[in-house]
């Protein structure tokens, strides 16, 4: 980052100072922790030769402190997968259930975007489908920060809502579904794909009702790849030439995962295994009504505090997970 003329490319640049960024999250919080168990062992040894009670008891709630975050540096080193520092594409697809699922679906998003906020993740909308009465149908997000794909990859999978339904005239309860999807964004140097391969189409995209909303430029993008099928749309970058480079990005990402599942006999272990989005696959059911309760189905962590979960507290739930995976590989 020194060397002169380091930021005469802004993309390359960028991508170093994340790389950077990423592998300071990695060291930093090591480094800290040694710098202070040393402190506190200096004036654990100071307090214990002149007896001093009060400073001894306040040491131990420091050293209790000093614990907890030793374990939040232990989880870092469980993600440790080849794609767990990258970046990554985050979709939410509503499933079986109609109106109330797509609700569910945008109940998702507010709750992942707050995750975000809380992880000082950033985040970008590359497309979005609303439902035809209320919520989203599906919608993709661009998530960059340390460790964004390793975290989030632990929430692949089918959601489970049971609700009374703010739809139903009856007030009955009804239970929705909708699917998560996590994507790691590979670096450009890592892009294999063949334009030839891809159906390339170009279009204009409303973000709204119509008026100034109404794109008078063609800058949308949808990509079929004709090898497999696979069709990605990106409608959201100011140009073209953006929207088809984030649209390659995402495919080969797609198709980099389908390529790994064939050689993976258990067809998970870089996406995980999500199957229909309707009952039976769930990986984490919310439960509103008749009781409260967040559970999940992998690792039977669970709390009765649903509102904390649906504002975005999802880190014991994911790092319970990465214990889990980390033990399941173990036995393998």
């Amino acid at each position: 980052m020194s060397r002169p003329g380091f930021w005469d490319n802004q993309e390359s640049a960028q991508a170093v100072v994340g790389q950077l960024s990423a592998l300071k999250a990695v060291v930093e919080p090591v480094e800290e922790m040694q710098r202070e168990v040393k402190d506190v062992a200096e004036l654990h040894q100071l307090a214990a030769e002149e007896q001093d009670a009060d400073e001894l008891a306040q040491l131990e709630d420091d050293v209790k402190a000093l614990e907890r975050r030793c374990e939040q540096v232990e989880l870092q080193g469980l993600l440790a997968g080849p794609h767990d520092m990258r970046n990554c594409f985050f979709a939410i697809h509503a499933g079986a259930g109609g109106t109330e699922s797509c609700d569910w679906a945008s109940m998702l998003l507010r709750m992942y975007t707050r995750y975000f906020d809380a992880n000082k993740f950033k985040y970008e909308e590359l497309s979005i489908t609303p439902g035809e009465e209320a919520g989203i149908r599906s919608v993709q997000l661009r998530v960059l920060g340390p460790f964004a794909f390793g975290k989030l990859s632990c929430e692949t999978g089918v959601h489970r809502l049971v609700r009374i339904s703010p739809f139903d005239a009856q007030k009955r309860r009804h239970t929705s579904f909708a699917a998560v999807d996590v994507l790691p964004e590979l670096p450009e140097t890592d892009l294999t794909l063949k334009e030839s391969d891809c159906e390339i189409e170009f279009f204009r995209r409303s973000s709204g009702a119509g008026g100034q909303n109404v794109n008078k430029v063609s800058t949308a993008v949808r990509i079929r790849h004709i090898p497999t099928g696979i069709i990605v749309e990106c409608v959201n970058e100011r140009s073209q030439v953006q929207n088809k480079r984030m649209g390659l990005a995402i495919l080969q990402s797609k198709i980099e995962r389908m390529e790994q599942e064939k050689r993976d006999k258990e067809m998970n272990k870089l996406y995980g295994d999500k199957g229909e989005i309707a009952w039976g696959n769930q990986i984490r059911s919310y439960v509103l009504q008749p009781y409260q309760m967040v559970k999940d189905h992998r690792t039977d962590h669970q709390t009765g505090n649903v509102d904390a979960v649906l504002d975005g507290e999802l880190d014991p739930f994911i790092e319970s997970y990465l214990r889990h995976r980390i033990k399941n590989r173990i036995k393998e």
